[in-house]
């Protein structure tokens, strides 16, 4: 089995549609409403392991964390493949079917054994903390889960993930949720945003992008919160063993996307 599997899912970005009806993510942003004065002076170096210190103050507001909290990466995918490498490399994995491609791939890249957690149209694809904590084991390293979830849109609801977390604290108290907050801006109306999971505790790991929401796919923007110091370290260092660090635009004053929600359309 080659150690990178080839996923259809790659066709996205290979070919363009003209119309695409049942895409995740909002009209693509153009340069034209990002550019402002202040890029003249960007320097072109290397910037910083962590991400821009400027950009990290803007996302940690939003989360309610520090900024030393937030590790910038290429992409949430970037930050997803760096936690299964830190984490579960050759270990447990607990997570829901079905999910985004690239997030099981990162898993099965590192070697890690999957348990799954089915989740599906007869149930409203709601995640039970119950069905969880019966694929945990003592040998559990990471949980992983979105909210909302990709593809079926249905978000887990905060008391539910408060249930997780005792469960794992129960059974593999030295384990990492991850949660995939990526479409977590996404909200109806006059809906509120839902709080971050990075609250529930150090052992809560949030990632999330600039990409699906927000319509800036391109800049490759992504973010890691955690507030486990140690962690927040580590994964400093596996960004700077990989990529370095990233272009030093991201921080110049960052896109100009509102910071409140995305609103989709209903059906």
């Amino acid at each position: 089995m080659p150690k990178f599997p080839r996923h259809q899912i790659m066709s996205l970005t290979g070919e363009q549609a003209r119309h695409e009806l049942g895409e995740s993510y909002g009209p693509d942003l153009r340069l034209g409403e990002l550019l402002t004065p202040e890029l003249g002076e960007v320097e072109l170096g290397y910037g910083t392991a962590a991400g821009d210190v400027r950009l990290r103050n803007a996302i940690a507001e939003r989360h309610r964390v520090r900024a030393d909290d937030v590790v910038v990466t290429v992409g949430g995918m970037h930050g997803i493949f760096l936690l299964a490498y830190l984490l579960a490399e050759r270990g447990e994995v607990v997570t829901t079917a079905p999910e985004f491609p690239m997030t099981r791939s990162a898993f099965e890249t590192v070697g890690a054994s999957v348990r799954v957690v089915p989740v599906g149209f007869d149930d409203g694809y709601q995640v039970r903390a119950d069905a969880v904590r019966e694929q945990l084991t003592p040998e559990t390293k990471l949980v992983s889960l979105a909210t909302p979830q990709n593809p079926s849109g249905v978000a887990v609801p905060r008391s539910v993930l408060r249930e997780i977390v005792d469960a794992m604290a129960a059974v593999c108290p030295d384990a990492y949720l991850l949660v995939d907050e990526t479409y977590r801006v996404a909200t109806y109306g006059d809906d509120q945003v839902a709080d971050t999971a990075v609250q529930l505790g150090p052992r809560v790991v949030s990632v999330a992008s600039l990409s699906k929401c927000h319509g800036a796919a391109g800049l490759r923007i992504g973010w890691v919160i955690s507030t486990d110091p140690a962690l927040v370290e580590r994964l400093v260092t596996a960004k700077f063993s990989t990529v370095v660090s990233a272009s030093p635009v991201w921080g110049a004053r960052g896109p100009r996307v509102r910071a409140g929600a995305c609103h989709p359309r209903r059906a």
